[in-house]
């Protein structure tokens, strides 16, 4: 199996699958794993699998093919959370990877079949993430220079720019990327690192930013989430 940090470099979007079905354990370990991040996060995953209709029949960017397994990001109506949405969808991505499975962030372009998911009360369909067995392996992207998003890239410390490294290779909206990132002092014991949003007219910006949170943390950490050795600076 392979590494979470192998897992984040050759993680790419899928758009084209097979119906097989998920492995068992797979689908146990991707459950047990949605489970810890609910618990950590308030939001409400669920994971839909062979399920075919909310992706068939849809021409739409990047034309999904065979889609039948999918994670529906469930979270409250307010829109701050869209950054946790983002923070942990990429975790889940990543695991899965990890775990043999491709899969494709999906903004509009899906039906919401009712029957496959619950939603509770004040909560929306923040996303939903397309999951399984690639058909088509598909190509990356080709990558911007560190320093579109961190213009201290250069004199910053090795594991700032491991971080910014990772981010690097972070899922947006249309591979907009519309955030940077910056190194700078506090009062603290531990080194402080900015991040802010661009403005987009595509959105999702929230949660670009939180899934380019998680990657910024696994190249610092060089792979596992959790305890760090920055601090993010709190947004006011």
């Amino acid at each position: 199996m392979m590494t979470l940090m192998e897992a984040l470099r050759s993680r790419h979007s899928v758009r084209r699958y097979t119906p097989q079905p998920l492995d068992d354990a797979v689908r146990r370990m991707l459950e047990d794993e949605i489970a810890q991040c609910n618990a950590e996060s308030g939001l409400h995953i669920q994971l839909v699998t062979d399920e075919p209709a909310a992706f068939k029949g849809l021409a739409s960017y990047g034309k999904f093919c065979g889609v039948c397994h999918y994670l529906v990001m469930a979270a409250p109506k307010d829109k701050r959370a869209d950054e946790r949405v983002g923070y942990y969808g990429e975790r889940l991505v990543l695991r899965a990877r990890q775990w043999g499975l491709c899969s494709c962030w999906v903004g509009l372009t899906y039906r919401k079949v009712p029957r496959a998911f619950t939603l509770n009360e004040g909560e929306r369909v923040a996303s939903v993430i397309a999951i399984g067995y690639a058909e088509d392996k598909g190509v990356l992207h080709k990558l911007r220079s560190p320093e579109t998003l961190a213009p201290d890239y250069a004199a910053a410390p090795l594991w700032y720019r491991q971080g910014v490294d990772a981010a690097l290779l972070a899922p947006s909206a249309i591979n907009q990327q519309k955030y940077r990132f910056a190194l700078i002092g506090g009062d603290g014991p531990l080194p402080v690192v900015r991040i802010r949003r661009g403005r987009s007219l595509v959105g999702y910006t929230r949660m670009d930013m939180g899934i380019a949170k998680l990657h910024f943390e696994m190249g610092v950490n060089e792979g596992p989430w959790g305890a760090r050795t920055f601090v993010w600076e709190e947004e006011h």
